[in-house]
């Protein structure tokens, strides 16, 4: 697989670039105004919204290795509104961006703004950009992994399967109701970690361990759009005032977000339900490792999340944006997997991560990710 399309515009800029990021010079916004750091390159950053944590640590992470490396950086956010994102793009090309690296509010909201980008190399950042030529590389996370995990977790909070993955020949027989969230329609990512957790649920629900009461099952009827803890809660709170009304059991909540798992605890809660999952509380996943989540977890009131490093996801970001600059192919470990509809787009995946009460001090505190007074 090779970058040939979009490598730089001018080998002679990428050399410069990388002599700059080898002396370890920062480029920053003024750069462009004059001096020796005049010719660094522009690279435009275009992220969905600050609404959610992991997003603002994903804009930061981006621009300030970025800068570490000698680059101008524009930063800009949506407010996860897809015009919104599309015209800061076509302005960061007017202005003479030379790469871009793009967190899609809407994959497939693109395609035009992106026809304009010429051979301006384009790294789509966690979220895959649909139905368009005119991308080069995906950087982000195993997502049938998140998804598989986030349903083994949740088969391990029901008691089916031990915290290896093995069968607990002490769990519950069931009938065990659960109900099912997915992610955001207009977000390639929602699907695959839905198919993960549900790949890994259906033999349950399929020999009656599991049921939705619901009936509630296909991705369409369970997709929250903009991954909205708000939209969720609505819907948790309207599952409960009518398929829970009569005080049913629910068992467990596949979440596919913390953001969306927080609106689903506050529902069930509001409800009568625990407060803790010790008290009654249905046991509840998550993803993204947001610190609010993390403490309810702490607490004993969420059950998981999934820990998405985003300090690497931007090195494998970074390091593709400088590889294609000064004319080298970054590193992929998946050419086939994420066809965008008009291209399987060359990929590097990372492993996520499973944090439960037992290990988020290791995970994320340990490792630098949170300092203890963030959870508090």
């Amino acid at each position: 697989m090779t970058f040939s399309r979009r490598t730089a515009r001018s080998l002679g800029l990428g050399a410069l670039v990388l002599a700059l990021g080898l002396a370890g010079c920062a480029g920053t916004d003024d750069d462009a105004d004059g001096g020796e750091d005049a010719e660094v390159a522009r690279v435009g950053v275009a992220m969905p919204t600050q609404e959610h944590q992991r997003w603002v640590s994903d804009g930061t992470n981006v621009a300030a290795q970025l800068k570490d490396l000698g680059h101008n950086v524009t930063l800009e956010y949506a407010d996860d509104d897809p015009q919104v994102q599309a015209e800061q793009i076509r302005q960061m090309i007017e202005d003479g961006a030379d790469a871009l690296v793009i967190g899609a509010v809407d994959g497939s909201a693109l395609t035009d703004v992106l026809a304009a980008a010429g051979d301006i190399p384009v790294v789509s950042y966690d979220r895959l950009i649909l139905d368009t030529p005119n991308v080069d590389y995906y950087a982000t996370f195993d997502n049938e992994r998140v998804g598989i995990q986030q349903g083994t977790s949740l088969l391990v909070g029901l008691g089916i399967l031990n915290p290896d993955g093995t069968e607990n020949a002490d769990g519950p027989e069931g009938p065990l109701n659960i109900e099912l969230f997915a992610g955001s329609a207009d977000d390639n990512n929602a699907g695959f970690f839905f198919n993960g957790a549900m790949d890994t649920l259906r033999p349950y629900l399929e020999d009656g361990t599991l049921v939705v009461p619901s009936g509630q099952t296909e991705f369409d009827d369970v997709a929250t759009p903009g991954w909205s803890g708000d939209l969720a809660q609505e819907r948790m709170a309207q599952l409960m005032s009518t398929t829970y009304a009569g005080g049913e059991d629910l068992h467990g909540v596949l979440a596919p977000f913390d953001g969306i798992s927080r609106g689903i605890i506050t529902a069930i809660q509001g409800a009568g339900r625990g407060p803790t999952i010790a008290d009654g509380l249905p046991v509840v996943t998550g993803q993204d490792a947001e610190s609010d989540s993390v403490v309810l977890i702490d607490d004993g009131v969420q059950l998981s999340t999934i820990f998405k490093d985003t300090r690497q996801l931007a090195e494998v970001a970074v390091s593709a944006v400088h590889k294609m600059l000064t004319g080298e192919e970054p590193e992929t470990n998946d050419i086939s997997t994420y066809d965008n509809g008009r291209l399987t787009v060359p990929a590097y995946l990372l492993a996520p991560q499973l944090v439960t009460q037992d290990n988020y001090q290791h995970l994320l505190i340990e490792s630098g990710y949170y300092e203890a007074g963030d959870l508090a």
